[in-house]
């Protein structure tokens, strides 16, 4: 690794090189066609799945919508030089029609994580005419930036972060990566749209928050962080709470268990902030990650978020730049072929996804299969073409 990039094209799903250069000899050719022909299920199964009013899933939650789409028009086999079709045209309006007032696009609540997807899916879409609530929504999420106390201060745990918004009280980092890359991601329409001048998020802020919730002593400011060889470098949920437990260390003290989806979460936050690898903590959170690394479970948490987990994967790590992940003696892992070969294996008969743990809602087919297919995208999207 040089220094992390970040190319659009693993957003869109266009043909980027990303970071393995066209080889005359394609070692991943095989495992290249099983993923594009699980796409293809995976979306026909998809569109299998759609309401007759354009929504798929709960219609009060348009992540589910948002994530539908985005897999749709990030297929490789997709002829974008055509008109994008009817069903998914269809989608897009609906999901514009969920737009609030605020610039939110979402149903009951959820208002950051429904935005978020929203906004990918829009970005993936690429059309000039979404731009104006593309703007809204992208304002909406850099509003729902926490700064209690005193005013420009991050004198709370939580100020320079994004929670699910409404009744939640407290950022946290799930909500806040998928925002981070919302926002990252969509910077380009904020500075080119012509629109006037954008509300842009506090990033050192934002950086300040996600460092809180990383086990790292020399740059996490509270007392919870634990630089113990089991958890130094990896990320909890938000600070001082963990979805993986407690672990009683030898030295009497109690650290807050690091786990895999949050982990990856923290990764990819650190890189939209523009860290690169010279920096301790990123650094640190791919140690982990290596010491960590496994498909066949959520660390920490065993098969729960298991398909998030995947997604959160393939994305960081393809923003990374991360071609082979060491995992200490000195052996690396194949991530890419890993994964892939693990999703194109789990496929169900149908075309779908779906995760035994009914946690995060892993039990809906179509949730999981937008995960599933996006994550294959989002592989095939950096491999020779």
């Amino acid at each position: 690794m040089k220094r992390f990039s970040i190319s659009l094209a693993l957003i869109a799903g266009l043909s980027g090189l990303g970071p393995l250069a066209a080889q005359d000899n394609n070692p991943y050719l095989s495992v290249q066609l099983e993923m594009k022909r699980a796409i293809k299920l995976g979306n026909q199964y998809l569109k299998s799945q759609q309401h007759a009013d354009g929504y798929w899933g709960d219609p009060t939650i348009p992540a589910f919508t948002a994530l539908s789409l985005s897999a749709a028009v990030r297929d490789p086999g997709l002829d974008r030089s055509k008109p994008l079709p009817d069903w998914v045209q269809k989608g897009y309006t609906w999901l514009l029609g969920q737009q609030k007032d605020d610039g939110g696009i979402y149903g009951k609540g959820l208002a950051t994580y429904n935005t978020s997807t929203s906004i990918m899916a829009l970005l993936a879409r690429g059309e000039k005419a979404d731009e104006p609530a593309l703007l809204k929504a992208r304002a909406f999420l850099v509003n729902q930036q926490t700064d209690w106390g005193t005013r420009d201060e991050t004198d709370n745990k939580y100020d320079g972060g994004i929670g699910y918004g409404g009744t939640y009280a407290h950022s946290d980092l799930s909500n806040m990566h998928l925002a981070l890359e919302a926002l990252y991601h969509s910077r380009a329409v904020a500075t080119d749209s012509g629109q006037g001048k954008q509300p842009e998020l506090d990033w050192s802020a934002a950086l300040a928050f996600v460092s809180r919730c990383q086990n790292l002593e020399e740059t996490n400011d509270q007392s919870w962080a634990s630089n113990d060889k089991d958890n130094k470098g990896g990320f909890v949920y938000f600070p001082g709470d963990t979805k993986a437990g407690e672990q009683e260390l030898p030295d009497g003290r109690t650290a807050l268990r690091s786990y895999g989806s949050m982990s990856y979460a923290g990764l990819l936050s650190l890189v939209y902030a523009d860290l690169d690898e010279s920096d301790p903590r990123v650094a640190a959170v791919l140690k982990w990650l290596g010491n960590n690394y496994t498909l066949k479970e959520n660390p920490g948490l065993g098969e729960q978020g298991l398909y998030y987990y995947y997604h959160a994967m393939a994305k960081s790590l393809a923003a990374a730049g991360v071609e082979n992940l060491p995992v200490g003696d000195g052996k690396t892992a194949d991530w890419r072929r890993d994964l892939a070969t693990r999703l194109v294996s789990s496929q169900r008969e149908d075309g779908s996804w779906l995760n035994a743990n009914s946690r995060w809602w892993e039990n809906d087919p179509v949730l999981v299969t937008a995960y599933a297919v996006l994550t294959l995208e989002q592989i095939n999207s950096t491999l020779p073409q």
